[in-house]
Order: C-alpha cells, then sequence, then structure tokens
C-alpha cells in the first residue's frame, strides 16, 4: 500500500462514526480508487473530524442516505478510506449540507465553545470572522457579548448575536472541503499547498494536540 494511502486509512480511523451521503449498489464507475468501481459503494462524512470517507457495505448488507454508521470493529462497511470533495457524487455533494447541519447540531456544546475561544490569526483578522456572514462588526458583538458571559448554547448565540450558528459553521465546513481557502478553522486540508494555515479548532475543541 503506498504512504498517501496508509495516511488516508489512519486519518479515516480517526472517525467513530459516519452519515451516509450516498449509496452507490454497484459502486461507481469513475471512481478513481479501482476497488470501488463495480461493487457497493458508501460515501459518507465523519461525526467527529468532519473527514470525507468512502467504504465498502459488509456483504448482503444494505444501508440508507443519512444512515449514521458505526465505524468500530463490528461496522457494516469495511475498507474506509478518506477522499475529498471532487471524489463525492453528485448526490453526495447536495445531501452533504443536510448531514453536517445534524452533526454540528449533536455536537453543540462543541461548536458553541468554538464561539468562546477563537482568537485573532493576526493583527487584520481574526478566526471569527472566517465565518460566513460574520464581518467586523458581528465579530465584535460576538467577542463584547462573550466577555460579559460565556455562550451556553446555539439558542444563546442566535439571541444575542442575531446569527444562526448552525448555518454559519456548515457554511464555513463546506467552503473549507471544497478547497482553495488560506485559512482553515475545522478542516486539515489533505494535501495542504504553500500559503494555507491549518488553525486546529476541531483538536482543540477536543482537547488533543495538533
Amino acid at each position: 500500500m503506498s504512504r498517501r494511502g496508509l495516511e488516508s486509512r489512519k486519518e479515516a480511523g480517526r472517525e467513530p462514526a459516519m452519515y451516509v451521503l450516498d449509496y452507490l449498489e454497484t459502486g461507481n464507475p469513475s471512481d478513481r480508487h479501482f476497488e470501488h468501481r463495480n461493487q457497493p459503494l458508501v460515501q459518507g462524512v465523519g461525526v467527529k473530524y468532519l473527514s470525507l470517507l468512502e467504504a465498502i457495505p459488509l456483504p448482503a448488507v444494505r444501508v440508507e442516505i443519512f444512515e449514521r454508521i458505526d465505524l468500530g470493529p463490528h461496522s457494516k462497511v469495511k475498507h474506509i478510506i478518506h477522499v475529498s470533495y471532487d471524489d463525492l457524487t453528485s448526490v453526495a455533494r447536495s445531501n452533504l449540507p443536510e448531514a453536517l447541519k445534524r452533526v454540528v447540531a449533536e455536537n453543540e456544546k462543541l461548536y458553541t465553545e468554538f464561539f468562546n475561544i477563537a482568537e485573532p490569526i493576526n493583527i487584520r483578522l481574526h478566526a471569527l470572522e472566517l465565518l460566513p456572514g460574520v464581518g467586523k462588526k458581528t465579530m465584535k458583538t460576538i467577542l463584547e457579548e462573550r466577555e460579559s458571559r460565556r455562550f451556553e448554547n446555539f439558542a444563546d448565540i442566535k439571541e444575542r448575536v442575531k446569527i444562526d450558528p448552525i448555518k454559519t459553521v456548515v457554511e464555513r465546513i463546506i467552503k473549507e472541503m471544497v478547497g482553495g481557502e488560506k485559512y482553515y478553522l475545522f478542516i486539515r486540508p489533505r494535501e495542504r499547498t504553500a500559503g494555507e494555515v491549518y488553525l486546529g479548532y476541531l483538536e482543540r475543541l477536543h482537547g488533543e494536540l495538533l
């Protein structure tokens, strides 16, 4: 197995479960992974680090769109690998926003904490400004509000800042999955190019070392 393949499987192993984005009963003839071209194939998104994944269902197993599949030793899928946004089918891409909404909503405490700990990136830009719809004025409101009292949940953020935190976070996650960003809050670029900066907020929120 190539080094990239080993790293891909190691990355996929960080995810305890995934939401199914697409299920292709006969495989995907255009898939760049040969073993996924002519047998059942699942595409999904991980629930912890938001990894985009492909896997093969076990024999005689059927899966459903938006089904949450455990990726532990008794999983109903095998050969789990990390893929890029470009590898997703059109169906998977269209289902991605809804799946991410579920992930973010299920991890409300975690993503609420992001609004409490987000820091300046440099003297001109704050991490909060990378969120769609958050400009200097909204950023200032967030900073003032959290200094007064830490945000407790999404409803608290919505009431005090007048933004939809789930929608805002999901939109940012998808932008980072697509790629081409200078700064990445949540998604670790698979092949980082010169000038790209991974800020590692998910590791920080999970209390893990970068």
